[in-house]
């Protein structure tokens, strides 16, 4: 076992439940990643326990599930979810499954879970329960699934996603007969819902291995979302260059479906996935800014800030750099620095100081615009007493 062991107030939960009686254990990614000598960002726990007397041993818990078993215990500022023993039904809402029945042994809950690497319990004195060979699996990196594949991918078409994103965070190589289900079952795909399939999608661009998403639709696990799957493998390695945040990589994405035929348009398709207004919005930006060139002088660039804005254009230059090579965002930030003006907010004089000099509707807001091109042009002269001079009223004293 791993040197990694659970925070005392995981200890404490387990022994809680332990000692009236109810066999408790660490179960899932938090038991995975500690074999992989990894620190688990979640901790979570099964038990015999029943829901309500979860609730009786640690009061102040919240029963955030209570249909499916799941109490999220409170220990000060500390959650951890504790689910009771189970077995599940179809995932009728693709999302939860359709029935839950409570049972009192382990084997048969953690028989109910997608990947061995992932039915795995972790009892609190340290023994592991390994019905399915997870820890043979993690060993061998591999990911396999509990029991038969397709049956697995019947009842959540989700964990077909689930067994590339961990292929691509973990390394880990899918199973044959894991892989050709995924193969058989993947337009069953198609009636998941676009959130879930849009948290997936996200985890997986966010790994080293961002290109695993080239695979993820060659076996059609995007269909629903695609005019047509993309060819050739070797650009999606481009995606791991940009940085590790969700809006380039999504950017870079989009960019490259659209590239290849694959959308119609990147704003469809995103809107599609259900992404925020503002993701959609910047990433559909930066697609159209990539269709021509992009500045090569700071007056070209600052003219691009003018016309978007900065989220956008430098979401543009992360894309291009990434996916096309060049040095576009390291002249952006140089731009960004200086502090120059590119907007109407930063320049030296306002509306009112126009209105002060008699100028009014079109022609304040052309007087303004006249302005801003100017000390983008010399920024050296956005200057109160310049502009105002330039705009017809002579420089103050």
């Amino acid at each position: 076992m791993a040197a990694i062991t659970p925070p005392k107030y995981v200890r404490q939960i387990l022994f809680t439940l332990q000692g009236h009686g109810y066999p408790a254990y660490l179960v899932g990614g938090c038991v995975r990643d500690m074999l992989l000598e990894k620190r688990p960002h979640d901790w979570d726990i099964c038990t015999a326990a029943r829901p309500e007397q979860v609730l009786s041993l640690f009061p102040g818990s919240r029963p955030t599930g209570l249909q499916h078993g799941t109490v999220t215990v409170v220990l000060g500022s500390r959650h951890v979810e504790v689910t009771t023993f189970r077995t599940e039904g179809t995932y009728a809402d693709h999302r939860h499954p359709d029935r839950v029945a409570f049972v009192g042994e382990l084997t048969e809950d953690l028989s109910r879970r997608d990947f061995t690497m992932n039915a795995i319990a972790l009892a609190a004195d340290g023994l592991l329960a390994d019905p399915f060979g997870g820890v043979e699996d993690i060993r061998d990196k591999r990911i396999r699934c509990v029991g038969e594949p397709a049956l697995r991918f019947e009842e959540d078409a989700l964990r077909m996603l689930r067994a590339l994103r961990f292929s691509a965070k973990l390394g880990f190589t899918i199973e044959i007969n894991t892989l050709l289900a995924i193969q058989e079952k993947a337009p069953l795909a198609a009636t998941l819902a676009a959130e879930r399939v849009r948290e997936e999608l996200e985890k997986l661009l966010l790994t080293d291995a961002p290109e695993t998403v080239h695979p993820l639709m060659e076996m059609g696990l995007l269909d629903a979302y695609l005019l047509d799957r993309p060819v050739g493998g070797g650009i999606w390695r481009r995606l791991s260059r940009l940085p590790r945040r969700p809006l380039y990589r999504w950017a870079g994405f989009a960019v490259l479906l659209k590239r290849l035929g694959c959308i119609d348009s990147v704003e469809s398709f995103l809107h599609a996935l259900r992404l925020d207004t503002r993701s959609i919005r910047i990433c559909t930006g930066a697609e159209e800014l990539l269709r021509a060139p992009l500045p090569e002088t700071p007056l070209a660039w600052k003219r691009a800030l003018r016309a978007r804005d900065v989220p956008c254009v430098s979401c543009a230059a992360e894309v291009s750099d990434a996916l096309y090579g060049g040095q576009s965002a390291k002249a952006l930030r140089a731009v960004l620095r200086s502090g120059e003006c590119f907007s109407l907010k930063h320049l030296a004089v306002t509306g009112d100081d126009l209105l002060s000099l008699g100028l009014r509707g079109r022609d304040l807001g052309d007087m303004l615009n006249f302005l801003l091109e100017y000390v983008m042009e010399y920024p050296e002269n956005n200057r109160r007493d310049m502009l105002l001079s330039l705009a017809g009223g002579g420089s103050e004293e």
